[in-house]
Order: C-alpha cells, then sequence, then structure tokens
C-alpha cells in the first residue's frame, strides 16, 4: 500500500519505519528539512508541500497526519483540500478533541477517521495501541496500515463512528493520569513511611506476577533505577493536562462520576503552584519521560 504522512516528529517518524518495515510505499512531509532528510534516509520518498504529498500519491489516495492537535490538523487538512475526494482516506493520528474530528469529517472531501494513538515513542519496536473511529469501509481499507504501525492486528480496532476514536482515547488518556497518580500516592508512601526501603527493589519485586503490574510501574522501576530511590533533582511539576481536563469536562456532562481522574488531574495542575516536595508528583513527572520522553523537569540547584 501506498502512503503519505505529513508531520514527522517523534511519533511520526515511527509510523513511517513501522510502515516502511511492514512493506507499505511512504511519501512523507515535515516542515523540517532535517525531518525530511531522516525519512528519505529511512527509505520514504519526501516531497517540499503537503499539496505535494498528495499529488504523489496513486488514484486512491491515503494520508497520515502526524501534526500537533488544534490548528495545524486544519491547517494540513486546509493544504490538502481540493486534492482529495470522497474514495480517499485521511487518518488524523493526533490527540485531537472528539468534537473536532467529528467537525472535520463533515467538513473534509474524504473519509476521516480520527486515531487515537498510545505508546509513546516507546513504542518503536513494539507497535501502538490505535484506536479508530470513523466509516468502516475506510478503517477496513487502511487495516494493512493499521497491522504494520500497530502492535498487530490485535494492536486496534474500529472504535465506532467519526470521533469514537479520539473519545476512547481521550478516556484512555484519564485513566493514565490516575494510574500515574495511584502510584504516586504508593510510592510515596513507601518514600516516607517507617521502613529504608529501596523502591526499586519494590517495583522490580512487584512487576514480577504482582496484581498491580503494569508497563508504568516497569517505568516505575526505570525511574528509580536511573534517578535513585529519592528520585534526585527531579521536579514537584507535571505538564500536560488538555486531554485528562477533556475527560473530567465529559464526565461531568454525561453525569458519570470520576473522583479518581478528577483528583490526579488536580494534583497536576497543583504541581505549577511552585511549590515543592511533593513525591508522588516528582514521580509522574519522570514517568511522562518514560513512555513519552516529554522533558523531565528538574529542580534548580
Amino acid at each position: 500500500m501506498q502512503l503519505g504522512v505529513i508531520g514527522l516528529g517523534r511519533m511520526g517518524r515511527i509510523v513511517v519505519e513501522r510502515l516502511l518495515d511492514g512493506g507499505h510505499e511512504v511519501v512523507a512531509y515535515d516542515i523540517d528539512r532535517d525531518a525530511r532528510a531522516m525519512a528519505a534516509n529511512a527509505g520514504a520518498s519526501v516531497t517540499e508541500s503537503i499539496p505535494g504529498v498528495a499529488e504523489a500519491l496513486g488514484g486512491e489516495k491515503r494520508v497520515w497526519l502526524m501534526v500537533p492537535a488544534g490548528d495545524p490538523v486544519d491547517a494540513a487538512l486546509g493544504e490538502l483540500d481540493g486534492h482529495l475526494d470522497d474514495e480517499d482516506v485521511v487518518v488524523d493520528g493526533g490527540n485531537s478533541h472528539f468534537r473536532e474530528s467529528v467537525r472535520r469529517a463533515e467538513a473534509t472531501a474524504a473519509a476521516y477517521l480520527d486515531c487515537g494513538t498510545s505508546g509513546g515513542p516507546a513504542a518503536a519496536d513494539r507497535g501502538f495501541s490505535l484506536m479508530v473511529g470513523g466509516p468502516e469501509w475506510a478503517y477496513e481499507a487502511l487495516v494493512p496500515a493499521f497491522d504494520a504501525v500497530a502492535t498487530g492486528p490485535e494492536g486496534h480496532d474500529r472504535m465506532g463512528p467519526s470521533g469514537a476514536g479520539h473519545y476512547v482515547k481521550m478516556v484512555h488518556n484519564g485513566i493514565e493520569y490516575a494510574l500515574m497518580q495511584a502510584y504516586g500516592e504508593g510510592f510515596e508512601l513507601l518514600a516516607e513511611g517507617r521502613y529504608d526501603l529501596d523502591l526499586e527493589a519494590v517495583a522490580r519485586t512487584w512487576t514480577n506476577g504482582a496484581v498491580i503490574r503494569s508497563w508504568l510501574l516497569d517505568l516505575c522501576e526505570e525511574a528509580f533505577r536511573e534517578e535513585g530511590t529519592d528520585l534526585g533533582d527531579v521536579a514537584d511539576h507535571v505538564a500536560g493536562g488538555s486531554t485528562g481536563t477533556w475527560t473530567v469536562q465529559e464526565a461531568l456532562e454525561q453525569e458519570v462520576p470520576v473522583p479518581l481522574i478528577y483528583a490526579a488531574l488536580a494534583e497536576r495542575f497543583g504541581s505549577r503552584s511552585g511549590a515543592e516536595g511533593r513525591f508522588s508528583r516528582r514521580l509522574a513527572n519522570r514517568l511522562r519521560y518514560g513512555f513519552g520522553r516529554h522533558e523531565v523537569r528538574r529542580r534548580d540547584g
């Protein structure tokens, strides 16, 4: 299959590489010249513009957007306008709000697939988890590409109509907030409690058979191994928050109680007050690096 990929940041590069490894042909574009060069070195064809991607594709155009959510998505769609028709497919692999995805699906000539993407840069080897919304025929047309980019056939599915993919990813991120907060609070109690514990050893033991084992717990073990049991100079500052905010807003509209997710979001916002010392928030800061390679905020001095 031939696909265009627009946006060659950390996640976009992985999409390109996994598509190429899966035997697909890729036409790629990014505003950054170095990013285009890396894609070319990986085996993709590159163009000098977004319209150039569409022009380089065949009769049935398949375009995968991996640009930041918000205005960049609309800007890319604007440049594709006039180059796509109702037999073509656009995939939005970013963290767009589900209502924006519904709007874009209605306004775009091509079939529009909103594709929630989980796994972060750490998924380069094993693949992503993909949650897809949009027309069934368009999803089925892209299954070979989804097989390549995801962990395999079990790593992706169609969640429902337009918006459903990004809706599921939004709630996924809310759950992620709560899980990070739970691990953070538990390890904070161990760090401040009555025993002098090696938290790397605790995490390693739990990852081997305990009920609470998970990839996030693996990343806790990594954090303590690399930063030390006291987390060194990792700051009490947790960035991000948009998808968690959307989750809480949707829960309020649907009158579904989500106290754990709400509390985790509040803790994240509280970390930006300038106060220092919450071990749980420092661990959440470091975990965001583990799965997403987000910058680790460090304490001054």
